[in-house]
Formats: structure tokens, sequence, C-alpha cells
């Protein structure tokens, strides 16, 4: 309930800030569209976006693309590619999907956690082996708390880690 109020939160703050800037900004020109954009609006969206980020399962698509349509609401409005597909809209602009940046963020943070670079080192409940994140979770018997569990940071994060190049 209190990640579902977050996001909420969040989702209908970036969609006021959306409002004002359709009310009050003249000019719909790309570069400066995208300043206002990553200044104004998605700072909303990715605030502790680590702590509530809804995992990818049945009952959270629903939210997820509510996020990502403040995004498809806003590429809209910009001048030259508004009636674009939102995929092409998005390769024009040189942005990703909201999606994509969680998971990345995600990533940068276990790396930080990895290396000692962040006070998380101590906090989440992986190790090193070799190349690979292991995550050893107590299973539960309580299906609830095992669904609260792939919620976690280092449950979402494992899979992909794994699957980097050696170089990462």
């Amino acid at each position: 309930a209190v990640v579902s109020t977050q996001s909420t939160g969040c989702i209908s703050k970036a969609n006021q800030m959306l409002c004002w800037i359709s009310r009050n900004l003249i000019s719909r020109e790309r570069f400066l569209m995208l300043r206002v954009y990553k200044t104004l609006i998605r700072p909303h969206l990715e605030y502790c976006v680590q702590l509530w980020n809804p995992a990818a399962e049945h009952g959270n698509w629903s939210l997820i693309l509510r996020i990502e349509s403040v995004q498809r609401r806003f590429t809209r409005m910009i001048e030259g590619v508004g009636l674009l597909p939102y995929s092409e809209r998005l390769q024009i602009l040189q942005l990703t999907t909201l999606a994509e940046r969680r998971s990345r963020g995600d990533l940068i943070e276990v790396y930080k956690a990895s290396q000692g670079l962040s006070q998380l080192s101590g906090v989440l409940n992986f190790s090193r082996s070799g190349l690979n994140v292991l995550c050893k979770p107590g299973k539960s018997k309580d299906s609830k708390i095992n669904r609260i569990r792939r919620n976690f940071l280092n449950d979402r994060v494992m899979l992909i880690w794994n699957k980097l190049p050696i170089e990462v």
C-alpha cells in the first residue's frame, strides 16, 4: 500500500508539472522541451525509484504503464515528433523508456555496493562469486512474503547483472 501511494504521488506530481508546462510554455522546440522534461518532470518519476520500483509481474502492469504514460504524453508535445510512434520518438529524442532507466539505476546501485562505494554494501544480501551476483534469500512458506521479496533490489537485479559482460 505504501509503494502504490508513493508511485501514485509521483505520477500525480509529474502530471501536474506536465499540465503546467503545456499551459505556460509557448515554444515546443525539441532542445528546450527535453531540458524542461529532464529538469522538471523526470525527477518526480525517479525519486527514490530503487525503493518503490514496481516489479514487472501480474498486478503491476497498470502502474508501470501509468508511469510510462507521463513520458508518452510529454513526447507528444514536442514539435516535429509528436505524431510519430512512441518508440520512434524515443529514438529521435535519444531517450529510453522509464522501465529501462529503472533497471539501469538498479544496476548502478548494485555496482556501487559491490565496490564498497555505497552504504548499501552491508544491507544488501548478495555476494560476489567470480563475476556473478549470488543472492541467497531465505524461502518462506508464506507466498505474500515471497512476493514482497521479489521487489527487493537484489532480487530484481540479479538476473540482469549476471548477464553483463566480463568487462563490467
